[in-house]
């Protein structure tokens, strides 16, 4: 007998098979199909992009040089941007990293950050496509229109 677990929202799957009480080889085929079925789903609301979403240079010229000018900065020694923000305190700074964690979770998709009371230093880009992306843009964006 088997029996499988799928917790969709961990995305993680387990089948455990006993064998003193096997169902057969047709019952451990429909388990792995199950699981496999739902792994392809969460994976695929995870959000996780194919590298088609790197910045161009039409993408760097239109929508990045903007954030450029709202005080983000093209990193010099990979293909990041860098911003520091300032808050009144620290409860205000926590709260943006609060709002911008939500995002983050929401679009599979974390920034490099570093908090030390009021101050806030971001670093974005994207691992998988090694550089900027349009997520990068996307959460650049959100950051600064939810900066107080």
């Amino acid at each position: 007998m088997f029996s499988s677990q799928c917790l969709l929202g961990w995305r993680s799957a387990a089948i455990h098979f006993h064998p003193s009480r096997s169902l057969g080889a047709q019952a451990a085929i429909n388990a792995l199909s199950f699981v496999a079925r739902y792994a392809s789903v969460s994976t695929a609301s995870t959000g996780k992009r194919k590298m088609a979403d790197k910045l161009t240079q039409e993408d760097r010229a239109t929508q990045l040089q903007p954030l450029v000018q709202n005080g983000w900065k093209v990193q010099s020694n990979r293909d990041a941007i860098e911003k520091e923000f300032k808050f009144k305190d620290f409860n205000e700074a926590f709260g943006f990293m609060s709002r911008v964690a939500l995002l983050a979770e929401k679009m599979d998709h974390h920034p490099e950050w570093f908090n030390v009371y009021n101050k806030l230093q971001v670093t974005l880009s994207s691992h998988d496509v090694n550089g900027l992306s349009k997520r990068d843009i996307r959460m650049a964006t959100f950051m600064d229109k939810n900066f107080n």
